[in-house]
């Protein structure tokens, strides 16, 4: 009787999939083949995930992090794109509709590190900078809008740089600026529908991205001011936000959106 009851289950289950779908979630991240977004990726592949790691240009690097993540027990999908684009968007998002997926979380690390003088700038790069470090994001939720359910989350990466006056970094912190205002108005609609969407501002992290606008040694320089001189004694490292992710991504945390958290030990606390 009871494997009867057993083998019942399974078929109704069986034709519930069929007749109705039954679809992966998938967890998408632009710029996800190195830097923070490869933290991302890396803490978030687990057997039955799939993560769709986004590219641009370094395609040895993406699949470098797609075998990391697979020899962790997920799926990956690859996709180059330009991400900073309506067109590269779209193409993330195609590809995670042709896998048959749904959008469990995406986390927005694309960033075009135009390193200048602000009155040095060229209009034209200085535009095509700030589009990417910008508005990318609302082309990213617009072209995965109907992949997204409730509970999906949404995640940008912003910094002090869209606050204060940071050397060369007008191109990001202008972007970052907009971005947070942005993620305010994309909140309020998305709220109805029960998707999160949020900015998180760790410490500075040495990336390829910080590295290309400050040089090796004051990327050093930085990154050891904001250990030695940090409240809570160490520089952030990349549990710090890829945990905090994992809470704000959780239903524990189903009515926080809008926000900026900050993930810096207090180190925005005093001058």
């Amino acid at each position: 009787m009871y494997r009867a009851i057993l083998h019942y289950d399974f078929v109704m289950l069986y034709r519930t999939m069929i007749l109705e779908g039954i679809h992966t979630m998938a967890i998408v991240i632009t710029g996800g083949s190195k830097g923070i977004g490869r933290d991302v990726a890396l803490a978030f592949a687990e057997p039955g995930k799939t993560i769709v790691i986004n590219f641009n240009s370094d395609g040895a690097s993406a699949e470098a992090t797609a075998r990391e993540v697979r020899d962790r027990g997920a799926r990956t999908l690859v996709v180059q794109a330009d991400a900073g684009t309506v067109e590269g968007c779209q193409k993330i998002a195609d590809a995670v509709r042709n896998d048959g997926a749904r959008v469990e979380m995406a986390v927005h690390c694309a960033v075009d590190a135009y390193a200048v003088p602000v009155l040095q700038s060229d209009p034209a790069r200085m535009a095509r900078a700030v589009e990417t470090n910008s508005l990318s994001i609302l082309y990213l939720v617009q072209t995965l809008d109907e992949l997204l359910d409730r509970g999906s989350t949404i995640f940008f990466f912003t910094s002090r740089g869209g606050r204060i006056v940071v050397k060369n970094y007008a191109a990001i912190g202008v972007g970052k600026a907009a971005t947070e205002a942005l993620i305010r108005y994309m909140a309020t609609e998305l709220a109805p529908r029960g998707i999160r969407i949020n900015s998180i501002a760790p410490s500075i992290v040495g990336t390829e991205a910080v590295r290309h606008i400050f040089g090796e040694d004051e990327t050093r320089s930085l990154m050891d001011h904001a250990r030695d001189s940090n409240p809570s004694g160490r520089a952030v490292e990349p549990r710090d936000y890829t945990e905090i992710i994992r809470f704000l991504a959780s239903p524990a945390a189903e009515f926080i959106t809008g926000q900026v958290v900050f993930v810096n030990g207090g180190a925005n606390l005093s001058a």
